[in-house]
């Protein structure tokens, strides 16, 4: 929990009594690779602060799986708007290696911000950064081309292309496997 209170201070000021009211709505969990933090078709009712490892979400279409998203640590992986909502998730979040998490279960998460307004800030600050992230990917994948994109994954999330294998990453990018390789070579060359 040591890591989440020091992402917290990072994120919003935080005092000893509002860290001792979240407590009830923190749980540690460790889920082993290919395990779901959350399924389609099932309601979001956590929050997953990422402690070690990394996990993605993505759907499926016709048997092909579209990532969407990846999550490592120090990140809030959730579907935020089946937990805003209330409504059935479209994708899934899956465990890609050994994750060590922190759940926020969302009814004690909003009776402690009911307590404290330190609480309800930070609620929203993890919100705003999970947006912000989402509107920049969003924005990448609309004003880049494939090589842009990668050239801007390089500079701005080196993680994405030290752990996600080629064909996750492709999937991610919006590209075949065997385009992200050329890109990848003519790069180099």
């Amino acid at each position: 929990m040591e890591n989440l209170l020091t992402y917290i201070h990072s994120i919003t000021g935080f005092s000893d009594q509002s860290w001792e009211l979240l407590q009830p709505a923190l749980s540690e969990k460790k889920f082993k690779k290919n395990d779901f933090l959350l399924k389609e078709g099932k309601v979001c009712n956590s929050l997953f602060y990422i402690n070690d490892g990394y996990c993605k979400s993505y759907y499926e279409i016709d048997g092909v799986v579209k990532n969407t998203g990846f999550f490592f640590e120090n990140d809030i992986a959730t579907n935020i708007s089946s937990f805003g909502s209330g409504q059935k998730s479209e994708f899934n979040i899956v465990a890609c290696e050994a994750l060590d998490v922190v759940v926020f279960d969302k009814e004690k998460l909003f009776e402690a911000a009911e307590q404290a307004p330190e609480i309800e800030t930070l609620g929203r600050n993890c919100i705003r950064l999970f947006a912000s992230k989402q509107e920049e990917f969003s924005t990448l994948f609309k004003l880049y081309t494939a090589g842009e994109r990668l050239a801007y994954l390089e500079t701005k999330h080196p993680r994405l292309l030290q752990r996600v294998p080629l064909v996750q990453l492709a999937s991610f990018m919006g590209v075949a496997r065997e385009t992200l390789s050329r890109i990848r070579k003519r790069r180099l060359l």
